[in-house]
C-alpha cells in the first residue's frame, strides 16, 4: 500500500503549478506565502462528509471539484482574489483511480482561478475532505456581511433551487424532463463558484453572502448581523421551475448548494450591478429591499400577501 507521503507525491505535488505569490509550497513543514502590500489576507474553510454532504458513490473528479468551489464562492462573497489552497483528506483506502479522478478535478478548478496548493494533510478513515483558501482583498472595500442598511436593493446571481430540485430526483422525489435534470445535477454536483463577480462588486455592493444553506437563511445572515429586515417578492425571485409549485417554492427558498451570491447595494447602483451582468454574462435579479425593521424577513407572493418561510438547511437538524 503507498504510503501518505507517496499519496501527496503522485496526486497532489504539482511543483509547476506553484506561481509567483509562492514562496515555498508542499514538501516542508509549512508554506511560505507573498501577500501583496495593501491586501487584507481572507480565509475560508469548509469540510465535506460522505453521507452528509455526498453520497458514497459521488464521482470523484465532481466531488474534487466541489471540495475546492464551495471555499472559493465564500471567498467571492467577501470580493476576495482567492490565491491558496490546503487540502485535508481521510481516505478509507488508498484507490489511485478515486485519487486520480479527484486530484483532476481540484487541479482543473484551481487551474482556472490561478489557485496554488500549498499544503495539507492525508490519513485513513471515513471519506471526509477538508479545503482551506486564502485570497486577497483590499481591507477597505471587502464585502461583509454587516453592511446592508434600509432601503438597499437586493439582488441574486444565476438561479435559485436548481441544486436542490437535483438533490431532489437523485433521491427519487420527482422526476424532471432530460435537460433539466442535467441542469440540476450539474448545479449540485459542480456548482460555478462566482468569484470575479465578487470581485468586481467591490464598492458597489454593501453587503454580500453566498448561497450555500438557502436563500431564506443566508439573507437572514445578512440581517442579523446588519440589524435590519427585507422584503422580497417571490415572483421576482430567479428560481427553477419543476412543474411542482410547492418544491419549487421550498427549493428556492430553502434549498442550498447553488452557491450563487446575494448581494445588497444602494438604489444609486442599479446602471452598475445592470453593467456587471452583461459584462460578465450572468443574470442578476432585484428581488426586493432592505427595510428598517431588524431581522425580520417578509416574502410576498403574486397578490402581495405575506408567504410562509421554510427554513434552510442545518448541519446539526437535516436538509430541507
Amino acid at each position: 500500500m503507498a504510503s501518505e507521503f507517496d499519496l501527496i507525491r503522485r496526486f497532489f505535488e504539482q511543483p509547476a503549478r506553484v506561481g509567483p505569490r509562492t514562496l515555498l509550497g508542499i514538501g516542508d513543514d509549512a508554506a511560505l506565502l507573498r501577500v501583496d502590500p495593501g491586501m487584507a489576507l481572507a480565509l475560508s474553510t469548509d469540510m465535506l462528509l460522505v453521507g452528509r454532504h455526498f453520497p458514497p458513490d459521488a464521482a470523484p473528479r465532481a466531488l474534487g471539484h466541489k471540495a475546492l468551489a464551495v471555499n472559493l464562492s465564500d471567498l467571492a462573497a467577501v470580493g476576495a482574489t482567492p490565491r491558496w489552497a490546503t487540502l485535508s483528506i481521510a481516505l478509507p483506502t488508498a484507490d489511485d483511480a478515486w485519487l486520480a479522478g479527484f486530484a483532476e478535478g481540484l487541479f482543473a478548478l484551481a487551474r482556472r482561478f490561478d489557485v496554488d496548493l500549498v499544503g495539507g494533510d492525508t490519513t485513513r478513515g471515513p471519506l471526509a475532505i477538508s479545503v482551506a483558501v486564502l485570497g486577497e482583498v483590499p481591507a477597505e472595500h471587502a464585502l461583509l456581511r454587516g453592511g446592508a442598511r434600509p432601503g438597499d436593493d437586493i439582488w441574486v446571481s444565476g438561479v435559485l433551487g436548481l441544486a436542490a430540485l437535483g438533490l431532489a430526483s437523485l433521491q427519487g422525489q420527482l422526476g424532471l424532463d432530460a435537460e433539466l435534470a442535467q441542469r440540476a445535477r450539474a448545479r449540485l454536483e459542480m456548482p460555478e463558484p462566482r468569484v470575479e463577480l465578487g470581485e468586481r462588486l467591490r464598492g458597489v455592493a454593501s453587503a454580500a453572502i453566498d448561497v450555500s444553506d438557502g436563500f431564506a437563511a443566508d439573507l437572514g445572515h445578512v440581517l442579523e448581523r446588519s440589524g435590519v429586515g427585507a422584503l422580497v417578492h417571490y415572483d421576482q425571485l430567479p428560481r427553477a421551475r419543476s412543474g411542482d409549485a410547492a418544491l419549487d417554492a421550498r427549493c428556492a427558498l430553502a434549498g442550498g448548494d447553488d452557491y450563487e451570491l446575494v448581494f445588497t447595494a444602494g438604489q444609486s447602483e442599479r446602471a452598475a450591478v445592470a453593467a456587471l451582468a452583461t459584462d460578465l454574462g450572468i443574470e442578476l435579479s432585484r428581488v426586493g429591499a432592505i427595510q428598517p425593521t431588524p431581522s425580520r424577513l417578509v416574502v410576498l407572493d403574486a397578490a402581495g400577501q405575506s408567504m410562509a418561510v421554510p427554513v434552510g438547511f442545518d448541519h446539526f437538524a437535516g436538509a430541507p
